[in-house]
């Protein structure tokens, strides 16, 4: 008997469509898992036989062979293990072939008592269906809240084993999950306990992240240690807009594959916000591991912000692997078993300090590094990296007299509604596009919405050949200046918006004097 069971295998952040064919025939018992299997799946021969036991249910004397199609792509994970084990109860008779196994898909891990235990990715394989022709999805009910953020799919939440056969026999009705996920948006919050009006002072500095929130732009404070840097730092994501369904979709789809979404939570509403500890490797920050590839702290980040403290204390080769996403917004990885791609779309705020003793150029401590103890320190961060960077400033160190005033300045529900206005110009200009923001516009877009005037040349002009920039670090000062306008409510790029845009390459500034 030749008999299917609808499931998917989860690659990168996209699941495809696997068919688990069963076949039963006459002989020596014998079960055999075929189709390019991983170790976990290959293990499922004895949790899936245990779990049949303790359910109640004997495989009878025959020769089974389960292959996972198509035969060519690895499958990795334990949630083969319920449709292998339905695709067994089906080839035996105990589960009807037609029915609800015709248009379900089904995911699950099995327990050695039979009991289903929840599995990563259950929303992408909940987004995949649609390409398969199903319309529900049996999934364990720890993953049931995810799954149903997708809408149009019935999803069918179980615990155990003879739940679902009691379901497919017809024998029983489990009530679908539902979820809104409009609804589950309105009510997110972005701000929390966090607020800007915490920060006491630098002013300079809030106005940049201000920026970077309207622009999408990344950010580079160099400042002494508590002046404040990385309570800017955290309090980012309460200025940006919040996430559209879409958006909110793929964070939570990437959080699913990465095991990081949490029961009770169907989707993620606030923007990430990712801070990982300097020792990370490479692969933790972009992904990667042993077999299928997993998403790492960079993708987790996306559609948020990735906080890199002590900046020049990473591993300059983890710190290069920020290339390619902070141009594309993605990062693809190589490896025998697979080729995918991550969503990467992050604003970098990275923090560090002026010097290894963290007091070069203050005026009230006494730095002990000497100049070549400092510049070496710099020379950390490559060119190239800096350049991708847009805005560069200084965080100084805070007197008294700013600590002790009462704390004046803008709430983040203020700033935010400027960010949110500039935002909304930005939508209007780039619709129709892939664009969502100044810093992702592409040349031609910079060409056309960032034309300057004969004052605007004289500026960059002198700007390039004082400082030496790169043609990279050219376009950055222009989108910088075209946010900075949006902010101003301008439709054209002034003098003022670009003499403020070259303020914040404090880097590139330093490095020239240095030079002179």
């Amino acid at each position: 008997m030749g008999l299917k069971v609808n499931t998917a295998s989860v690659i990168g952040v996209e699941a495809q469509p696997v068919e688990v064919q069963v076949d039963a025939r006459r002989g020596v018992f014998l079960f055999n898992i075929v189709g390019l299997p991983d170790s976990a799946v290959r293990e499922a021969k004895d949790r899936v036989q245990a779990a049949l036991y303790t359910s109640g249910y004997y495989l009878p004397e025959r020769h089974y062979t389960v292959n996972l199609a198509p035969s060519d792509v690895r499958k990795a994970g334990a949630g083969f293990d319920l449709p292998i084990a339905v695709g067994l109860l089906a080839g035996i008779g105990v589960v009807p072939e037609n029915g609800p196994l015709e248009r379900f898909a089904i995911v699950g891990e099995l327990s050695l008592d039979g009991s289903i235990r929840g599995v990563r990715g259950a929303l992408a394989v909940a987004s995949s269906l649609a390409s398969q022709g199903l319309t529900g999805l049996i999934v364990p009910e720890e993953n049931a809240r995810e799954a149903a953020v997708v809408r149009g799919v019935e999803v069918v939440p179980v615990r155990h084993l003879t739940d679902v056969i009691a379901f497919l026999r017809g024998e029983t009705a489990i009530p679908a999950v539902t979820l809104d996920p409009d609804a589950l948006l309105a009510e997110a919050w972005q701000g929390g306990d966090l607020d800007y009006r915490d920060v006491a002072g630098q002013e300079h500095a809030k106005r940049a992240m201000e920026i970077a929130a309207a622009g999408g732009h990344n950010v580079l404070m160099i400042g002494p240690p508590g002046s404040g840097k990385t309570m800017l730092a955290k309090r980012l994501p309460t200025i940006l807009p919040d996430m559209s369904v879409a958006e909110a979709l793929e964070v939570t789809k990437i959080h699913s594959v990465a095991g990081r979404l949490p029961e009770d939570r169907g989707l993620v509403v606030r923007r990430p916000f990712e801070s990982p500890h300097h020792t990370i490797s490479s692969a933790g920050l972009a992904g990667g591991g042993v077999g299928v590839p997993r998403p790492g702290t960079l993708s987790l980040a996306h559609r948020g912000v990735l906080f890199l403290d002590e900046l020049p204390e990473f591993g300059r080769h983890v710190l290069e692997v920020l290339r390619q996403p902070l141009e594309t917004g993605s990062i693809s990885i190589v490896r025998s078993a697979a080729e995918v791609t991550f969503p990467a779309d992050v604003c970098v705020v990275a923090a560090m300090n002026p010097c290894p003793c963290g007091y070069f150029g203050e005026p009230l401590r006494h730095c002990t590094c000497s100049p070549e103890t400092v510049a070496r320190y710099r020379r950390r961060l490559s060119g190239p990296l800096l350049d991708r960077i847009d805005l560069h400033i200084e965080v100084p160190s805070l007197r008294y007299r700013e600590l002790a005033a009462p704390r004046a300045g803008e709430s983040s529900e203020q700033i935010r509604a400027r960010v949110m206005a500039a935002r909304h110009v930005q939508a209007k200009r780039f619709a129709g596009t892939s664009v969502a923001c100044n810093a992702r516009m592409t040349p031609a877009q910079l060409r056309e919405f960032v034309a300057l005037d004969a004052d605007g040349h004289r500026i960059m002009e002198s700007v390039m050949e004082r400082l030496g920039l790169s043609a990279r670090a050219h376009d950055r000062i222009l989108k910088v200046a075209r946010t900075i306008a949006d902010l101003d409510g301008c439709e054209s790029v002034r003098a003022t918006h670009l003499a403020e845009a070259v303020q914040y390459r404090g880097l590139d500034r330093a490095s020239n004097l240095r030079a002179a």
